[in-house]
């Protein structure tokens, strides 16, 4: 989806500096050089990323500009070379983003680290836990700003609660003192089920208490805060938090992740819990695209490797709630739980709707099959996998598209 981002600039130099630096990092910009101009855009359209906005302009000397973009709804950072104390208390008083002091043309490159984190921040949500509604309210209004959705806990039970039902909280801020479970005993909870990678954690606290802040890290925070504390500090540490939880996030998928298919890759089936630890029987089927050499030497690998790209697609919409791995080439394993007629529903719907696709990739219609080896039994993971091996040997034998159930 496009980003564009306003720009307001008098300075002609400036303005091609940031133009050139915001392309180059994949941001479409508008601009214009006066507030006059930017309302005629605003006019128009108010569908941006945010505006970077300098301080002094022609027809607004006083950072005018920036309650016109506030009052549409547009995040603000603010560019000026007037950086006294005085200024940078008002130019924060107005709910802006950030400002970057206008020293030097190098200042620009460090408007492109914001930009990226508001983009991200799309895919982020943040809970915030204090017993003062008025704590909440505030930390709220900053994490919003900074296009972070946002849910609220008055103590570290009702956080576990929320936490366990909603499945997507990626980052906690949680104050220290609180009635039935503080913030230390809370993160050290979190820990037990998600890794740094999964769930990031901000501490914060009014108590002077020396050995606070290492209480919060060791119970495995990421960061700790001491109330009242700086809306810039605040951001400062917040950036820093959620830039190593993407990032972590990015390695872990990196590590796990078949690149072609963006399924799981065998490294990470084999560590699984559920394929390590098991009660009972489960369901496990091998699945194999027909005559796939064929299709390779017939269009292409390209088209081939986009074959495999849709076989994936549909496996995770047939089984969003199974563990499905790419275990190499044009094979893949689903590993499901004990509801084997239900299972067996899924791959026959599956092998039905590939049969019956048709496929256009670069002007060719392709058609391709999968056969299917499937058992539902009580033993380790290589034994399942022998066994569903023998059956899919067998559904190729007999002239493939088609599913061979072990009896």
């Amino acid at each position: 989806m496009e980003q564009k981002v306003l720009v307001v600039e008098d300075s002609r130099p400036f303005r091609r500096i940031i133009e050139i630096e915001l392309r180059k990092a994949g941001f479409t910009p508008v601009l214009t050089e006066s507030i006059a101009e930017a309302e005629k855009v605003l006019d128009e359209s108010t569908e941006f990323l945010c505006a970077i906005l300098d301080y002094c302009l022609p027809d607004g000397q006083d950072g005018e500009i920036i309650d016109v973009c506030l009052s549409v709804d547009i995040k603000v950072i603010v560019l000026t070379a007037l950086m006294d104390e005085i200024t940078r208390e008002r130019v924060l008083a107005k709910t802006v983003i950030d400002y970057i002091p206008k020293d030097s043309p190098t200042c620009i490159s460090s408007i492109i680290p914001i930009l990226n984190r508001l983009k991200n921040n799309h895919k982020h949500k943040a809970l915030v836990v204090d017993d003062s509604a008025t704590a909440r309210r505030y930390i709220r209004s900053l994490l919003e700003r900074q296009y972070l959705t946002v849910v609220e806990a008055h103590n570290g039970e009702e956080a576990l609660e929320i936490i366990n039902k909603t499945h997507d909280i990626t980052l906690v801020i949680t104050d220290y003192s609180m009635p039935e479970r503080d913030g230390v005993s809370l993160i050290k909870e979190l820990r037990k089920t998600f890794r740094p990678g999964q769930l990031a954690a901000i501490g914060l606290s009014a108590s002077d208490e020396a050995a606070l802040t290492a209480k919060f890290l060791k119970a495995g925070a990421n960061d700790f805060l001491t109330k009242p504390f700086n809306q810039e500090e605040f951001y400062c540490r917040l950036h820093s938090t959620l830039n190593i939880l993407d990032s972590e996030r990015r390695l872990y998928h990196l590590a796990n992740k078949d690149y072609l298919t963006q399924t799981w890759n065998r490294r990470y089936f084999f560590d699984h819990s559920l394929v390590k630890h098991h009660k009972g029987p489960r369901c496990l089927a091998l699945l194999d695209v027909d005559h796939f050499k064929t299709l390779n030497d017939t269009y292409g690998h390209h088209i081939g490797d986009m074959v495999l790209i849709e076989l994936a697609n549909m496996l995770q919409i047939y089984f969003p709630d199974a563990l499905v791995s790419r275990f190499g080439g044009e094979e893949f394993c689903i590993l499901y739980g004990n509801s084997s007629q239900v299972f067996q529903q899924r791959l026959e719907a599956l092998t039905k709707d590939i049969a019956e696709s048709e496929l256009n990739i670069l002007n060719n219609t392709i058609q391709f099959t999968v056969s299917l080896g499937m058992v539902n039994a009580d033993a380790n993971i290589h034994e399942l996998i022998r066994r569903a091996d023998k059956k899919l040997y067998q559904a190729k034998a007999e002239g493939r598209n088609r599913i061979v159930y072990e009896q």
